[in-house]
């Protein structure tokens, strides 16, 4: 029987033209061949199995090639060609700065380099994995690589450049070799097949190319692995099953899932996958890379990025089309918080399941949403005529939504809707009764007088109809809870009844990005005005959106008032259970002051 070679060897790029994915590197190194101008010193660096010992290789074979062609290739016919491929040069030297760390081996290797090259121009050091050297041995390296002699060159490689003393890299050339691609990975993968009389299918070749995460090194010892595994025949589901890699097709179904609001199937296919042996962060990554594929399937231009098959890319376009972007974002959102989240968790499984119903109840959300600015803006519709409340309680004349967020059809309402949303709010009649206000904070109809005036000229100065009001950042309201609170925490020691005041009820969202919020009396009102600037502008930052405004409603109607003297207390006692009456007169009982 024939020894067997590893398909990572035998198939190992002999020439520049045949590297994969590299074709900044392998240009660069033709043209200064080319041109005769070729550095001292060179590093190659980058991830583990994209080409960078073989690049060297071949530029080593190249520069001492006697006849190169007019591509700047090897003749692989000449003395210095033939002995290479034998690996008999004496010319081209080869180390392992791992087993050959020490300060010694460093020295060795510069007396080598006294002696010149036999019937060729260069003499080579490739010096592999250059970042194992030691201090010392670095130390003893320097001159030598600064101003060798001019037949010498050096070639080191090394996957971990961070860790090579900064003077060794200003004396080299640095070439940074990138990950190799997926679709690159599988069309040199499907020519392995064809040399090897393997039958495979493209989508199991892409799942190779996935799993070697840009090694081509990897992605052939994988292909080795499976053909021993199938023989010579290679399929998407046996290649699955031995990768142990997530089919697709229980990303396309928990999708669907997601998309009908049903959670009960979603929980019950995430058991599925948890009973096949699958971790469940390895799931909620592989969902997240299936949303971001999904999302650049959206759009024509971006459905280039897409590395998988034709069949599983028709499959990707065909649910795209049935995916809002606005779904897609909030479901990564999500899933990148449970994703990092997830080592943190106590209960992991419960935590992803959270997630899959937050996210099978995006589009419930999204919808109610809709139809609650559907419903504010038919109220708008009906220009009913404005009706001046008989108390000084002030009155909403739009429901809450969750979003302000103008649709499209919001840019053709009648030029008459916009001239109502713009005009000032009418007058109270002066017979209304207002409620009595102490004097020691009188200067609350000055503060009220100002921050009106301020706000409906910082209203008027807003173009509603301009396209970045339109396009503004929609606001949620637990985010707005939640950057609210923290104002209110952050506050809270320097103004603890403001804090009190702000936590005490909840702000809510009406149109035109406009956050209301309840006192109820004018002591809070004015504690709350002399910090409106800047809790407006914490809004504005923290929830990205300049339109932000806040309006402050004074409801003195529903406070209820709690008994302090002795006589209130009586009196609120008596009102519960008259029988306190004939208690105070049996026994004589007196109220104490």
């Amino acid at each position: 029987m024939d020894d067997f070679i590893v398909s990572a060897r035998k198939y190992r790029p002999a020439t520049f033209d045949t590297v994969v994915g590299q074709d900044h590197i392998t240009t660069t190194l033709k043209n200064a061949i080319r041109t005769k101008t070729l550095a001292q010193a060179f590093l190659f660096t980058g991830p583990r199995g994209v080409g960078k010992t073989t690049c060297a290789r071949i530029f080593a074979k190249t520069i001492n090639c006697l006849n190169l062609d007019e591509n700047i290739e090897p003749c692989n016919a000449c003395e210095s060609c033939l002995s290479f491929n034998r690996s008999a040069s004496f010319n081209i030297f080869e180390l392992d700065a791992a087993s050959n760390s020490s300060v010694n081996d460093i020295r060795n290797l510069v007396d080598q380099v006294r002696i010149p090259p036999q019937s060729v121009q260069y003499k080579v050091y490739i010096i592999d994995e250059v970042h194992m050297l030691s201090q010392m041995a670095f130390n003893a390296f320097l001159k030598t690589l600064e101003e060798p002699p001019l037949y010498a060159k050096f070639i080191l490689a090394t996957t971990e450049k961070h860790k090579i003393i900064p003077t060794i890299l200003s004396r080299c050339q640095i070439y940074d070799f990138k990950r190799i691609t997926v679709r690159d990975i599988a069309k040199y993968l499907a020519y392995v097949a064809n040399e090897e009389g393997v039958i495979a299918e493209p989508e199991a070749l892409q799942v190779i190319a996935h799993k070697a995460d840009g090694a081509m090194r990897d992605a052939l010892s994988i292909f080795d692995q499976l053909v021993s595994f199938t023989g010579k025949e290679l399929n998407y589901k046996l290649v699955v099953n031995h990768l142990n890699v997530l089919d697709y097709d229980y990303y396309f179904k928990i999708t669907d899932f997601l998309l009908s609001n049903n959670i009960y199937d979603t929980l019950l296919l995430f058991n599925k996958v948890i009973e096949s042996g699958f971790d469940g962060q390895h799931f909620i990554s592989g969902l997240g890379a299936h949303f971001r594929d999904l999302l650049v399937c959206t759009d024509d231009k971006t459905v280039d990025l897409l590395e998988v098959g034709e069949k599983i890319k028709d499959l990707y376009l065909e649910q795209s089309a049935r995916c809002t972007p606005n779904f897609l974002i909030n479901g990564l959102d999500i899933i990148q918080k449970t994703d990092f989240n997830y080592k943190t968790s106590s209960s992991k499984r419960l935590h992803i399941e959270i997630a899959l119903m937050q996210l099978a109840s995006i589009n419930e959300t999204l919808s109610a949403d809709k139809k609650a600015v559907l419903s504010t803006d038919k109220v708008e519709d009906k220009n009913e005529p404005i009706v001046i409340p008989s108390t000084p309680k002030p009155q909403k004349t739009l429901p809450t939504t969750a979003s302000t967020q103008k649709p499209a059809y919001y840019q053709s309402v009648t030029k008459e809707k916009k001239e109502i949303t713009k005009t000032k709010p009418p007058q109270v009649s002066e017979t209304l009764k207002l409620p009595y206000i102490p004097t020691t904070i009188s200067i609350k109809d000055e503060v009220i007088e100002k921050d009106d005036g301020q706000e409906n000229e910082e209203a008027e100065n807003f173009d509603f109809e301009s396209e970045e009001f339109l396009n503004a950042k929609t606001i949620q309201t637990n985010q707005l809870l939640q950057v609210w609170n923290d104002f209110a925490t952050k506050i809270s020691d320097a103004n603890p009844n403001l804090y009190s005041t702000l936590v005490s009820t909840n702000p809510e969202i009406e149109e035109n990005f406009i956050i209301t919020f309840e006192v109820h009396n004018a002591l809070q009102e004015h504690e709350l005005n002399r910090k409106k600037n800047e809790l407006v502008a914490h809004l504005r930052n923290e929830l990205d959106n300049p339109f932000i405004q806040l309006k402050i409603l004074l409801n003195t109607t529903n406070v209820q008032t709690r008994p302090y003297k002795p006589d209130e207390i009586y009196q609120h006692m008596l009102a519960k259970n008259p029988i306190v009456a004939d208690l105070k007169q049996k026994f004589g009982l007196s109220l104490e002051y």
